[in-house]
């Protein structure tokens, strides 16, 4: 025990209960219970289960981050030495320099007013005073490099990057001061797959050559399956399974874990499959009735090597007037350069975050949106809307020129076009209760009354499966897990019953099981109110199950587009091809059920 590096015995965490003040006999509820585990140097163990289970507590309580009054019992030890008794002072070392954590959001650990190059000279000169200016900046660049951001980006702001691009930045800050252990918590959820991968393969050539330890907390079967050597899988608090990473997948024990891997091999090639000891109703209803994803094939990379020729796939016959229609949209950013540097150069530069882009969307589809995170995604949704404004183009929406509306012209045509926001926290207001943000539409619109609008918003929680509706109603966001925060903002977006709905890796943060709901409610309220999709995401596999066509983008233009199921089984581009070759699957730990 005192050879491990991490020793997590009998843990068992409760939050601050409000209820307890004034019935103190009420027993607590334990977020984390009586969960045990070691991790040695080298050791590589991923954390699998559903938003809300205890995951992210866990990580926390390790770094002892938890909120004041929250009750601990049990015992964590690092290196052998009690890390519930450590003072300040040896807190601010075990910090950054012995076991760092990376955020789920990065927003949390970014601070609005700093630059990216001042967090990282903070982080460094924090831990190590000695280091002259000039050292730490060297010394970060290179760790800024390592995760693909480049040192032109050393003095902009966290709002000036995409929220892929924030995690980066927060992977970097972690890996900054070389720490013993990681712990990762959704590290890659806003990355596209091309740097994931990356990413993870950095991490992991970590862990081998440094020792260093990781604790990688995910809902992704397929990324846990794929750059970890152990799996635990926790339910409500518990550890419900553990063992390493082959024999978890490929013969799972317990029914939740068999229902995750069900869940995840739903959307991956080859649709729904059986996993080996499964009865038929293991999964408890929680994802039947799901329509089998779009065009199977057994291996989406075999066409790859021996692409057709380039060709511009026409718009499906069932379309013919787009409902949405861009033409040369374009939004550039200038990089303004120190006096010296603009000596040389003649000129600022300029990022051509979209670049004349040219795409219609069509009444009743859903269109996928997938590229790297930082390619233009996000801010190609923000410009249709008109939330920034374009360089130069056209913006149509149902035949109008969006472009050339006024504010308040444009806040009524947003009734009709609503976005789920990739950080669900961009669009709940905390000090508003759940029922408050999502009836806000209704009210500034002026759709509904209080008491019809909190009618319509009861029965969008139960859509969206916040049950039971009167307790989510009166909750803040800041007592959701990330996964209902996500399910709160999808129906503030659709309390209005819009005409479009660009999604902004509206399931990125939702486990499995929960993704697979998502989707298919996603799916039914399409059919329900003749919604239009702009589906923008990272997640292939997710795209592939749920969007007609796809559009990829890079470097702020279109390179690809077409149906899914030829942008699947033969990618035209070579970026396209590198994006399907990076994206993990799981299909090699299904197993048939046995007969």
């Amino acid at each position: 025990m005192n050879d491990s590096l991490l020793c997590v015995d009998r843990l068992r965490v409760a939050y601050p209960d409000r209820s307890a003040i004034f019935s103190p006999e009420t027993p607590l509820s334990w977020a984390v219970d009586d969960v045990s585990f070691m991790l040695q140097p080298g050791d590589r163990m991923g954390l699998v289960g559903e938003s809300g289970c205890g995951k992210s507590t866990l990580g926390r309580a390790i770094m002892r981050l938890l909120p004041d009054g929250s009750q601990t019992e049990g015992a964590i030890a690092f290196a052998g030495k009690s890390v519930l008794e450590l003072s300040p002072r040896e807190l601010q070392h075990f910090r950054g320099e012995e076991v760092a954590l990376v955020f789920q959001d990065p927003m949390t650990r970014l601070d609005p007013l700093m630059t990216i190059g001042q967090h990282c000279i903070e982080t460094l000169q924090s831990h190590h005073s000695r280091l002259s200016q000039r050292q730490a900046k060297a010394q970060a660049i290179a760790t800024l490099e390592a995760v693909n951001i480049p040192a032109k980006r050393w003095s902009q702001y966290p709002h000036e990057f995409s929220g892929g691009m924030r995690q980066r930045v927060a992977i970097a800050l972690a890996l900054l001061l070389n720490p013993k252990l990681i712990i990762a918590d959704e590290p890659t959820t806003s990355l596209d797959v091309t740097v994931s991968a990356q990413i993870l393969q950095e991490l992991t050539r970590l862990c081998t050559e440094r020792q260093m330890a990781l604790l990688l907390i995910s809902h992704d079967l397929a990324l846990v399956g794929e750059y970890c050597d152990r799996i635990a899988v926790m339910y409500n608090g518990k550890f419900v399974e553990t063992g390493s990473t082959q024999t978890v997948l490929q013969h799972p024990q317990h029914p939740y874990t068999r229902s995750l891997l069900q869940a995840a091999l739903h959307i991956q090639p080859g649709g729904r499959q059986e996993v080996e000891g499964e009865e038929d109703e293991g999964n408890g209803g929680e994802i039947q009735n799901s329509p089998t994803p779009q065009s199977p094939i057994s291996n989406p990379q075999s066409a790859i090597p021996n692409p057709p020729s380039p060709s511009s796939p026409s718009p499906p016959p069932q379309f013919p007037t787009p409902i949405l229609f861009l033409r040369d949209l374009s939004k550039h950013y200038v990089l303004e350069t120190n006096p010296i540097a603009r000596l040389f150069s003649g000129a600022d530069e300029t990022i051509r975050a979209v670049d004349n882009i040219r795409l219609e969307v069509y009444p009743g589809e859903t269109l996928g949106l997938v590229g790297e995170s930082g390619c233009g995604k996000s801010t190609l949704s923000r410009t249709i809307l008109q939330l920034i404004r374009p360089t130069s183009g056209l913006v149509q929406f149902q035949g109008q020129d969006l472009t050339q509306l006024s504010r308040q012209q444009m806040q009524q045509q947003r009734r009709q076009m609503q976005m789920v926001f990739q950080d669900p926290r961009a669009c709940l207001n905390p000090m508003m209760t759940v029922g408050q943000s999502i009836a806000d539409p209704l009210l500034i619109h002026q759709l509904a009354t209080l008491e019809i609008a909190k009618e319509q918003v009861l029965q969008m929680l139960e859509r969206v499966k916040l049950v039971p509706a009167e307790e989510f109603y009166q909750r803040y966001p800041s007592e959701l897990s990330g996964g209902q925060q996500q399910r709160v903002a999808i129906a503030r977006a659709l309390i209005t019953h819009p005409q479009l709905v660009i999604c902004d890796e509206p399931v990125s943060m939702l486990d499995a099981t929960v993704q697979a709901q998502v989707l298919d409610l996603m799916r039914e309220l399409k059919a329900e109110f003749n919604l239009t999709y702009l589906f923008i995401t990272h997640d292939l596999w997710v795209a592939r199950s749920f969007c007609d066509r796809i559009a990829v983008m890079r470097s702020g233009q279109i390179v690809e587009l077409g149906t899914t199921e030829a942008v699947f089984a033969q990618p035209q581009h070579p970026y396209t091809q590198t994006l399907l070759q990076a994206a993990p699957l799981l299909t090699m730990y299904s197993i048939p059920k046995e007969k």
